[in-house]
Formats: C-alpha cells, sequence, structure tokens
C-alpha cells in the first residue's frame, strides 16, 4: 500500500516539474520573439532615417 503512494507522489511531482519546466520555456520563447520583433522595429527606422 506504501509503495502505490510513493509512486503517486512522485508521478504528482513529476507532473508539476514538467508543468513548471514547459511554463519557463514558454516565457523564455515568449521573450525571445519580443526582443527579436525589438531588432527589426530598430533595423526599420535605421533604414528610414536614411
Amino acid at each position: 500500500m506504501k509503495s502505490h503512494t510513493i509512486g503517486k507522489s512522485l508521478t504528482l511531482a513529476a507532473l508539476a516539474a514538467l508543468t513548471l519546466t514547459a511554463t519557463a520555456a514558454c516565457n523564455t520563447v515568449k521573450v525571445a520573439g519580443e526582443d527579436i520583433s525589438s531588432v527589426g522595429r530598430a533595423g526599420e527606422r535605421a533604414i528610414k532615417k536614411n
């Protein structure tokens, strides 16, 4: 009975870790996309000045 409870706890902990990792990865990709967009806008402004 105890091994079933431990297995269930480990599964829940692994699922929580996976969820946190996925959330962090999404935020990282979002920020990277914003950075790339910012570089593109800066390039457009530089081109329009010339």
